[in-house]
C-alpha cells in the first residue's frame, strides 16, 4: 500500500500538477487550445522524437518488435471493442467513436512524462515509448481519421493528411542518423535539444487546457465501458502479451505503462472536427484522464513487482 501511494505522489501527481496549472490558465486567460496543440505537433514532438531515436542505442530488432507488440495490442483491442460496441448496440458514428476511444490511448503529453518520472530519464525505457508514440501518432491522423471520414462520401483524400505533418519525417531523420552514425552539426543539435527538453511541460499544459474545454453531458452508459477496456483491460491484454512473447525487465514495464494510459486527447479532437459523437468522445477523454490517476499507479506497480 505504501509502495501505491509513493508511485501516486512521486510520478502521477507530478504530472497532474502541470496539467491542473494548464486547465486553470485556460479557464483564466481562454488560451487558444489549438494553438497549443499545433505548437505540439509542428513543433515540440518532431524535435523530441528526432532527438531520442537519433541519440539513443536501440537494435534495429528491438524497434521492430515494439512496433510488432503494438500493433498487435492495438488490433486485439479493436477486436475487443468492436464486439463490446456490437453487444451495446451502438449505431455506425457511436461505434466508431467508442471504438477510437480505446485504440487511441494517451502515449504523448500523459506517457512521456509518467515514463520520464518511472524510469528517472533512462534513455532505452524512454526510447520504447518514443516508439509507441511515433505509432500512434501515425495511427490516429490515418486510420482514426479515415474511420470518421469513410462514413462521408468524397472526403478519403484527408486520411493522406499525416503525410503533410512532420513528425513522420522527424522520425525518418532520427533512424538514419542512428543507423549511419551521422554527427548533427551544432547548429541544429542544440536547438533540437532546447525544442525537445520543452516538450513535457508543453505537452502536459495543453493536456490540462484541453481538459478544461471539455464539456459533460448526461448518459455515461458507454463511456464507463469504454473506460473499463482502456484503462483495466487494456493493461491486462499487454500483461498477457508480454508473458506469451517472453519479454522482461525495463522493455516490459515500459510496454505495459504505455499500454495503460488514458484515452487520447486527439480522439476527441477527431470527434469535434468531423462532428461524429464529440460530447461521447469528450466524457470520455476526461473521465478516462481523471481515472487514470489510480489505475496507471496500480499498473506501474505491478510491472516493478513483475519486472523490476
Amino acid at each position: 500500500m505504501l509502495e501505491l501511494i509513493t508511485i501516486l505522489r512521486d510520478i502521477i501527481l507530478p504530472v497532474f500538477i502541470i496539467m491542473t496549472i494548464g486547465y486553470i490558465l485556460q479557464k483564466k486567460f481562454s488560451l487558444d487550445v489549438q494553438t497549443l496543440a499545433r505548437l505540439n505537433i509542428y513543433f515540440v514532438v518532431p524535435a523530441f522524437i528526432f532527438v531520442k531515436l537519433s541519440s539513443t542505442e536501440i537494435a534495429f530488432n528491438m524497434f521492430i518488435k515494439v512496433l510488432f507488440f503494438i500493433g498487435l495490442f492495438v488490433f486485439i483491442l479493436y477486436v475487443l471493442s468492436f464486439i463490446v460496441a456490437h453487444l451495446l448496440k451502438l449505431e455506425h458514428g457511436k461505434k466508431v467513436t467508442f471504438t477510437n476511444s480505446i485504440i487511441f490511448f494517451n502515449s504523448g503529453n500523459y506517457a512521456v512524462p509518467v515514463n520520464d518520472l518511472v524510469f528517472r530519464g533512462d534513455p532505452f525505457a524512454m526510447s520504447i515509448q518514443v516508439i509507441v508514440l511515433m505509432f500512434q501518432n501515425i495511427f490516429i491522423f490515418s486510420y482514426g481519421i479515415f474511420s470518421l471520414q469513410s462514413m462521408s462520401a468524397g472526403k478519403l483524400k484527408a486520411a493522406f493528411a499525416y503525410f503533410k505533418m512532420p513528425v513522420m519525417y522527424a522520425m525518418i531523420g532520427g533512424l538514419i542518423v542512428n543507423a549511419l552514425n551521422i554527427s548533427v552539426p551544432g547548429f541544429i543539435w542544440v536547438p533540437a535539444n532546447y525544442i525537445a527538453n520543452a516538450m513535457i511541460a508543453i505537452a502536459l499544459l495543453t493536456l490540462g487546457a484541453q481538459v478544461a474545454q471539455l464539456k459533460l453531458t448526461a448518459g455515461l452508459g458507454t463511456v464507463y465501458f469504454s473506460l473499463v477496456l482502456r484503462l483495466i483491460a487494456g493493461p491486462l491484454v499487454a500483461l498477457g502479451m508480454i508473458f506469451v512473447f517472453g519479454i522482461s525487465g525495463i522493455t516490459a514495464q515500459a510496454l505495459l505503462i504505455a499500454s495503460s494510459t488514458p484515452t487520447a486527447v486527439n480522439s476527441a479532437v477527431i470527434a469535434q472536427e468531423y462532428k461524429n459523437h464529440p460530447d461521447l468522445a469528450a466524457q470520455i477523454v476526461l473521465f478516462s484522464t481523471l481515472a487514470s490517476a489510480f489505475t496507471v499507479t496500480f499498473f506501474i506497480y505491478v510491472g516493478r513487482m513483475l519486472f523490476a
